[in-house]
């Protein structure tokens, strides 16, 4: 029997609705202010009984929401930029337990609260353990959570945080020498000898357009001292205003951000593939990675550096030669 309900119970439906789904978009943003992480990265305040306060009103009126569980992992990174290790990897533990069988239960996709929830929960316990001294305990687990998640949302967040752990004093993972834009993408064993800067870029990054002119200078400058750059990017799927597009448009696109963004990348290699991005972690665009001649991993930088960043790990690496 088809049931008939009244106009003003639907409108009171509705507007409970609507309440409940503006607490829980505000409810992160609510507990950031209040442990002073609005912006990332973040220097906490030292107290964070307000944001607890905030979070546990949330939880207690609409249960364990996605967006509390983002809000929790919030507090887990908040502590770990204080350096409360134990504190963060107790926060980080049971936004991972709450996170992680709804993730299996139903997936990511659509999730992001779920996904960003989930994606910090595993850096936080990972960064803690390090932190305590047991760095090998961390890197296995994070392998064991990419072995859990590849191929999925979370698999460059934690590649990147793999490399963040380990990568550096290591050899460099070699390209995927696919589809190449510019002169044909040399092997990094090939470029022995050289001191070699790695710039990830997409064609919708903001910080990646800052950071070109500063890599182009510093390139024009060190070039004969034996600087290069291969520059990877990737296809997403779309162009501007995400304009959905198939991979021949969105390749063009990309050479026209190239050329009118990147002009120094004309001649230099720009391999165009998934593959590089996941290897390298790039869930944070741009990331630099600077090999020594030798094509040892100096560097692993997720985010901008200034010329004078650059300088203070490049310089030494120019001024060094491969030993006979």
């Amino acid at each position: 029997m088809r049931r008939v309900i009244a106009a003003g119970t639907v409108v009171a439906v509705l507007l409970a609705a609507s309440a409940v789904s503006f607490a829980q978009a505000t409810v992160v943003q609510q507990v950031r202010a209040a442990i002073g992480c609005t912006s990332w990265p973040c220097s906490p305040k030292a107290d964070f009984s307000e944001g607890e306060a905030i979070l546990a009103t949330h939880r207690s009126a609409t249960g364990d929401t996605s967006q509390a569980l983002e809000a929790l992992s919030w507090l887990g990174r908040a502590a770990l930029a204080a350096n409360r290790l134990d504190r963060a990897y107790a926060y980080a533990s049971d936004a991972y337990d709450l996170a992680a069988p709804r993730a299996k239960a139903r997936g990511l996709a659509g999730d992001i609260s779920l996904e960003n929830a989930l994606g910090a929960a595993i850096e936080v316990q990972a960064h803690s353990r390090a932190g305590q001294g047991r760095r090998s305990d961390a890197v296995y687990f994070l392998r064991r959570e990419l072995d859990t998640y590849r191929n999925g949302p979370l698999h460059m967040r934690i590649q990147k945080n793999i490399n963040l752990l380990s990568l550096e004093g290591q050899p460099a993972p070699a390209l995927e020498l696919g589809t190449d834009m510019g002169r044909p993408t040399p092997s990094l064993a090939s470029l022995k000898g050289k001191v070699v800067v790695l710039f990830f870029w997409a064609h919708w990054c903001g910080d990646c357009k800052a950071q070109g002119p500063v890599l182009s200078a510093f390139l024009d400058r060190h070039r004969a001292a034996g600087l290069t750059i291969v520059a990877p990017t990737q296809r997403y799927g779309y162009v501007a205003k995400r304009a959905p597009a198939a991979p021949a448009a969105e390749l063009e696109y990309i050479r026209q951000v190239r050329d009118e963004y990147y002009a120094f990348l004309r001649d230099e290699a720009v391999p165009v593939s998934e593959v590089n991005h996941k290897l390298y972690g790039v869930s944070t665009t741009p990331t630099l990675v600077v090999l020594d001649r030798q094509g040892m991993v100096r560097l692993y930088h997720p985010g901008t550096m200034t010329a004078g960043e650059l300088e203070a790990v490049i310089a030494p690496l120019l001024a060094s030669r491969i030993p006979n």
